[in-house]
């Protein structure tokens, strides 16, 4: 059986958990959380909550990657908890709407920065069917494609130099980010006010009692995109020095240096301009709020800069996200449990080389399918049903076999996983009450894989 090796420190690992989260959620996400909240320290505790949340799944996982260090992450887990149709699900999911939505949606924003710094001819139309407008933005679709067909032909070229483009990116991104943090703050051009002031519009009706919760419930999409993609580094175990150790460590402090840099932006941002700004931008989807708020500080040099800041962001995540991702296509393939051409490994670079390409073709074919909002609610929804699934995992094998060798201990069990297990419930609800078109496409597209695993099963007995 082909194998892939390891070749990945502690220090690119943790810095392909940094680079695989931060993308573009957080430079653009708080428009909608506005129009949902419609007050800034709401939108600040959307951010810290939804990021303690990931931290608690984070820690979660890292206890699963301690035990199981294998490619294909979640996956691999599932199949030693839950048996071979869960797993195949959640590879399949992963497959047609998690992870290469994830990608695509990375992609499209790349190209949407990028348009922002040299604008692309306007071409395509608004018509759609079914719900889908196949080529409204048609150039920025077009450039995203090229991005993802670009970045699969550099991850098939090799793990480490993919990885090295990565360290080199997230070196670029954070101290960008910490540049633009401290100018922000001290360039004298916000305001205190701004933190505490709600909405002014006389059309716009804030929240009120429980609604604040479903608000939260709806904002959280947001801010969850933003986070998404914590658990990738598992899906390069095989691939990872050391796993049992590295992993989990990677795991916790990427996470928290994530949660970190999110939250002092989204203060920034809210200090800068006044909540009734977000909450018109919301109408103009092609627009990025962190290019508007480095706009008002120092003009059209500081939105070129940010521009700049968010293309290189977009660009590190989804590369990251192809590296990683394409591991579960590989490790379906290797367990006879998708097209099995997807379990080759390159002779020379060492690259699950089928597994890319076939990942690359869906990605693209999502791309052209929806926009940027309905690609990320729609990954978000369909991945915290299994995330949750994870985090029940943990507890599970603590009951079931405790003799298991675990080299790492998730903190505060088991209130942490049963806590998180908890949250992913309520969103799942929420989102099919507040968001049915999401919920409706997600949930059918996973289910697409239910005739697949029993032509499989059929055809390729264990």
């Amino acid at each position: 059986m082909e194998m892939l090796k390891p070749k990945i420190g502690l220090r690119a690992a943790t810095f392909l958990v940094v680079s695989v989260i931060i993308g573009s959620g957080v430079f653009k996400k708080i428009a909608p959380m506005a129009q949902e909240l419609g007050s800034p320290w709401l939108i600040v505790l959307c951010w810290i909550l939804a990021g303690l949340i990931s931290l608690a799944g984070a820690l979660s996982t890292a206890e699963m990657v301690s035990m199981f260090p294998n490619s294909g992450g979640e996956y691999f887990y599932f199949q030693k908890v839950y048996g071979r149709f869960f797993s195949f699900l959640y590879g399949w999911s992963s497959f047609t709407v998690i992870k290469t939505a994830a990608i695509s949606a990375l992609a499209y924003i790349f190209a949407q920065s990028l348009n922002s710094l040299f604008p692309l001819p306007e071409i395509g139309n608004q018509q759609s069917f079914l719900g889908i407008a196949l080529f409204q933005n048609l150039s920025i679709k077009i450039l995203a494609s090229v991005l993802i067909i670009l970045l699969t032909l550099l991850n098939y070229r090799g793990v480490q130099f993919a990885e090295k483009l990565s360290s080199i990116l997230t070196y670029l991104m954070l101290a960008g980010i910490l540049v633009f943090i401290i100018i922000g703050f001290t360039s004298g051009k916000g305001s205190t006010q701004h933190l505490t002031q709600t909405s002014q519009l006389n059309n716009y009706l804030a929240p009120q009692g429980w609604n604040i919760i479903k608000a939260l419930f709806v904002a959280s999409l947001g801010a969850f995109w933003g986070y998404e993609g914590w658990n990738n580094i598992a899906y390069i175990g095989e691939e990872v020095k050391n796993p049992k150790k590295n992993l989990p460590l990677a795991l916790g402090v990427g996470t928290i240096i994530v949660m970190v840099t999110y939250v002092l932006l989204n203060v920034l941002f809210v200090y800068i301009l006044p909540i009734d700004y977000f909450i018109g931008l919301n109408a103009t989807p092609n627009k990025i709020a962190a290019v508007e708020v480095a706009g008002q500080i120092s003009g059209s040099i500081g939105m070129i800069l940010i521009a700049s800041l968010i293309v290189v962001t977009t660009l590190n995540s989804t590369n990251s996200s192809i590296l990683m991702s394409a591991r579960i296509l590989y490790a379906m393939a290797r367990d006879k449990m998708f097209i099995k051409k997807a379990s080759s490994v390159h002779p020379k670079y060492n690259t699950p080389d089928i597994a890319l390409l076939i990942q690359a073709i869906w990605a693209i074919v999502l791309v052209f399918s929806g926009t940027f909002d309905q690609l990320t609610d729609m990954l978000v929804f369909a991945s915290f049903l299994f995330y949750g699934s994870t985090a029940l995992g943990v507890i599970i094998l603590r009951v079931k076999h405790p003799e298991i060798e675990r080299k790492y201990k998730v903190i505060g069990y088991p209130f942490v996983p049963a806590i998180f297990c908890l949250f992913c419930v309520s969103l799942f609800i929420s989102t099919i009450i507040n968001q049915p078109y999401s919920a409706i496409w997600g949930l059918s597209l996973m289910a697409t894989g239910v005739p697949f695993y029993y032509f499989l099963n059929k055809n390729n007995k264990p």
